[in-house]
């Protein structure tokens, strides 16, 4: 199969004097594949695990739910998964539901079980699409003691999780409460997640736990470094951000879960492992991820700071000389209902990554490959684990949606709740 390179461009220097010399850094290399190609190639090498992964992260996209709530229904089924199959395998010697040792049954039967039980009750609107797969996935499995044994494993992993997510907060009323004076008009589209905060995380004593410091200064030369850089490389009609830029910005505009998991079965695809392994490494990266979302929302609602398009339209008010204001400007993507510090992408994309080196350890890096809903399907791979989370860092600065300095301190928080993941569930990082 023939991969077409894509050299990815340098940023081009800023116009303003005081943009940093790290504006002109290259961007990691990445090799873009045809996506059916690529999935066809890994269909073949999938597993009972994998093949779940997609179908559920399918399911939950169609199920049209906001990318919070994808994280928290996608850790929970994977949560359970892991369960189910760690009771029959046990091949693990901790489990947090303390389910009965269920050696002999079926891990296919009770990992199908536990996908439908699961996501039945979390999305109810795909029941037709759930049950489809559901049965596919029965018919292939011979009838038998080990197969009614497998779907009661199953069953059973996916009421315990759920019962333990019950009380986590999720379903608390969203109640925020606009910044207004009375009788003046404000937006009135309602932010994203503003609850999550208030949530219960799986491996975080609290949701607090990493808050980092406050955003820059507005007076400083760091605040006046990232707005030069973003007014110039995020714009919708920059002419500074390159053909490729607007390829790697357009590409991870994509927030949902599959995003990420793509690059997660980059690794449970490879050769000698089985499927209570692939099981436990979703748990520790879905646990992870839907953490990072409530730490970063815990972050973001605690600071409140302005989004990129709000603070270049109003740059004539920061108390910044060197911040010029540009009242039409416009950010390549659409810009995120809430708020912008720390970078929420950047925090998930390092959280897996922290995730991923725990698990291969010394051993080596397979070619990381995923695809995008927003990019058409089209697939982005890349050699290191680092290149990956530094792309989807940089990314977020090319769709005019967050500062660099927001970038590196998601980017630092995720690895913080990576570590977390990977100490519960994984082998101890090197």
């Amino acid at each position: 199969m023939m991969k077409k390179t894509a050299t990815v461009a340098k940023l081009p220097v800023s116009t303003s004097k005081t943009a940093m010399k790290h504006v002109n850094k290259p961007m990691p290399r990445a090799l873009l594949v045809a996506a059916v190609v690529l999935l066809a190639g890994l269909t073949a090498r999938a597993d009972v695990v994998t093949d779940w992964n997609i179908k559920a992260g399918t399911i939950v996209v169609e199920a049209k739910v906001g990318p919070p709530a994808a994280n928290r229904t996608l850790a929970i089924v994977q949560t359970a998964v892991y369960e189910a199959a760690n009771a029959i395998a046990g091949r693990y010697p901790t489990s947090d539901q303390q389910l009965e040792t269920a050696s002999g049954a079926s891990i296919e039967a009770a990992i199908a079980a536990a996908n439908r039980a699961t996501l039945t009750k979390l999305v109810p609107s795909q029941q037709a699409s759930i049950d489809s797969a559901y049965h596919a996935a029965l018919a292939t499995i011979a009838d038998g003691p080990a197969k009614s044994q497998g779907i009661a494993v199953g069953e059973q992993a996916a009421a315990a999780v759920l019962a333990s997510r019950a009380d986590d907060g999720a379903a608390v009323a969203e109640a925020y409460r606009p910044r207004a004076t009375a009788g003046v008009y404000v937006p009135t589209v309602v932010p994203a997640a503003s609850q999550w905060p208030q949530r219960k995380p799986w491996l975080m004593t609290s949701a607090g736990q990493f808050r980092p410091g406050p955003p820059p200064k507005l007076t400083s030369d760091l605040w006046a470094r990232d707005y030069a850089e973003i007014k110039a490389m995020g714009g919708k009609t920059s002419t500074q951000r390159t053909t490729e830029q607007t390829e790697i910005a357009r590409f991870w505009e994509d927030t949902m879960p599959p995003i990420y998991h793509g690059v997660v079965r980059s690794v449970a695809l490879m050769p000698g492992r089985d499927l209570t392994q692939n099981a436990r490494l979703f748990a520790a990266v879905t646990q992870g991820t839907d953490d990072a979302l409530i730490a970063v929302f815990e972050a973001k609602y605690y600071y409140g700071f302005w989004r990129p398009v709000t603070a270049i339209r109003n740059g004539d008010i920061d108390g910044n000389d060197a911040t010029e204001r540009d009242s039409s400007w416009t950010p390549f993507i659409d810009t995120p209902m809430h708020p912008e510090y720390p970078c929420a992408h950047c925090i998930v994309a390092s959280t897996v990554g922290t995730v991923l080196k725990a698990e291969i350890g010394s051993g080596p890096v397979p070619p990381l490959t995923t695809t995008s809903a927003t990019a058409k399907g089209v697939a982005r791979s890349w050699a290191t684990i680092d290149d990956f989370m530094q792309e989807v860092a940089t990314a977020r600065i090319y769709d005019g949606v967050h500062y660099r300095n927001s970038t590196e301190v998601g980017t630092a928080m995720g690895k913080q709740v990576g570590e977390l993941a990977a100490a519960k569930y994984l082998r101890p990082l090197r």
